[in-house]
């Protein structure tokens, strides 16, 4: 066992955020041995993050409120840590990698934190690398960190806090942003940590098919924040997986099918009996893209001479790896960037050229980091925003049906929700326009099975009255409910246009 590796012991721990009306937390206890897993699962906003934040002392030293009960690392209550010795013991990754991410080139915010510690310099560049082949980054030692896409930033979130070695990790949607591949890595290398002891592992993970397994202890939380069930996997899905299953909770099942689970382009592209999909007429078009080319350094291409036609009631599925510029060719298509080459139109008109008012009702994108499109400081307000009488007559049943009633959440600030309540948040800001095309880029992020099912359901909704859906995914479950045309991307590059074929 590896000295390092902490010990957690939590009892009646409750935490009420400042001004909130209700607990994010309440009555949680549990103890986790050095060199253990603790797997935490529980719906959206049932305060799974606001438990991993208070293992690290930022609650409630940095988030104010009323903390209750004792919560212990390696014998020593939380607030009684100076913050930098707590810093040093546990490593955490937040649900936003962005938030983490303070230099501008990788290999200085990797080694932001080991400088934080008092590495030598020969021991830091020599572990600076180590850490980002872990995490699949060889090579991006001195790329941009602004300029990565959302699942490498992730990783290179997840490569500071690895880098240091800390006796406790704690680890929040780690994988959220991962294409297949970069999750499948890193749920192996989370297996190794554990199997030698390096550290004792919190983890709050969706991907319960891959979580799962790696569990000693699964706390299981309902939306009150109060335990459901504690103990050994099977026996938590043996007592409670009913109430679980009820409440929201993922479980674990088989993988979805109709679509390969590895999700690999080559793997796709391999596959002779999937057929080419005939492209709409012109006359049909909603959006067609000719020739685009674009980059952030207009000498290193994001995305290269894409063409693409989609029509009425298209459900088109981008896929590829992390870097692929899917969430690029995504803005590109609503006009939120100009191609450097080549043009795009939304019916007869060039996006980028269209006022904010009129693009907004002909097209809405989603961004993967919901926070970037939030303006108002509530609820209500933000989803109300700009919107026409008829609008505003219909928001109050669309934020039911995504789980966010207005006399519930309608007062709360848009940034103390929950990940995958502000995820269902900037969906209604979005859904409630009924634009002809929509561009979403990770929907499914965070949430529970209630919370997906709910977006399932309207967007298919909209897909009968005409509407045109293109969503950026690494969900193959939400490929398999939603998609019936692939377009992957590498590189940049269109590499496959495909009809999905089901398994019979």
């Amino acid at each position: 066992m590896n000295a390092g590796a902490g010990s957690i012991r939590a009892r009646d721990v409750g935490f009420r955020y400042a001004g909130a009306e209700r607990n994010a937390l309440a009555g949680v206890s549990f103890d986790v041995e050095p060199g253990q897993t603790l797997l935490v699962v529980g719906p959206s906003g049932s305060g799974k993050s606001t438990l991993g934040l208070a293992i690290a002392g930022l609650v409630p030293r940095e988030l104010g409120g009323t903390f209750e009960g004792s919560l212990e690392v390696d014998g020593a209550e939380t607030r009684s840590f100076e913050p930098a010795t707590l810093a040093a013991r546990v490593g955490v990754v937040f649900q936003d990698p962005e938030s983490q991410l303070v230099m501008e080139r990788v290999e200085d915010d990797v080694a932001f934190g080991l400088e934080n510690r008092g590495w030598l310099r020969g021991r830091m560049l020599a572990r600076v690398p180590e850490a980002l082949h872990e995490v699949g980054l060889e090579g991006f030692e001195r790329r941009r960190s602004t300029r990565l896409s959302g699942g490498e930033q992730q990783r290179v979130a997840l490569a500071g806090v690895l880098a240091a070695r800390p006796g406790v990790l704690v680890l929040d949607e780690p994988t959220a942003n991962l294409d297949p591949g970069g999750a499948d890595a890193f749920f192996d290398r989370l297996s190794a940590i554990r199997q030698q002891g390096e550290a004792t592992i919190v983890l709050v993970e969706h991907r319960v098919d891959s979580a799962w397994p790696l569990a000693d202890i699964v706390l299981a939380l309902d939306r009150s924040g109060e335990p459901i069930d504690l103990g050994p996997p099977a026996e938590v899905l043996a007592r409670s997986g009913v109430r679980m299953r009820r409440e929201g909770i993922w479980l674990p099942e088989r993988s979805p099918r109709g679509v390969r689970p590895a999700g690999s382009p080559a793997a796709l592209r391999d596959d002779a009996k999937r057929p080419s999909l005939p492209p709409p007429q012109p006359d049909q078009a909603l959006l067609t893209a000719q020739g685009v080319r674009f980059g952030y350094d207009p000498a290193e291409p994001v995305v290269r001479d894409i063409e693409l036609v989609a029509g009425r009631a298209e459900r088109i599925a981008l896929l590829g790896p992390n870097g692929s510029g899917k969430s690029t060719l995504g803005r590109l298509l609503v006009g939120l960037l100009r191609p450097d080459r080549g043009w795009i139109r939304l019916g007869a008109d060039d996006p980028w050229r269209l006022g904010p008012a009129e693009l907004a009702r002909r097209a809405g994108y989603v961004f993967q980091d919901p926070e970037t499109q939030f303006l108002a400081d509530r609820v209500e307000d933000e989803v109300m925003l700009g919107l026409r009488a008829d609008e505003r007559a219909v928001a109050g049943d669309l934020m039911d049906r995504l789980g966010l009633p207005l006399e519930q959440f309608g007062r709360r600030s848009p940034y103390r929700l929950s990940g995958g309540e502000a995820r269902r948040l900037s969906l209604a800001c979005v859904l409630v326009r009924w634009p002809q095309v929509l561009v979403l880029d990770e929907p499914t992020f965070g949430q529970d099975r209630l919370g997906h099912e709910a977006l399932v359901d309207i967007l298919r909704e909209r897909l009968e009255t005409g509407t045109c859906l293109i969503t950026a995914t690494h969900d193959l479950h939400f490929v398999d409910q939603v998609a019936d045309r692939i377009v992957e991307l590498d590189g940049g590059w269109i590499v496959a246009d495909r009809l999905v074929v089901r398994a019979a």
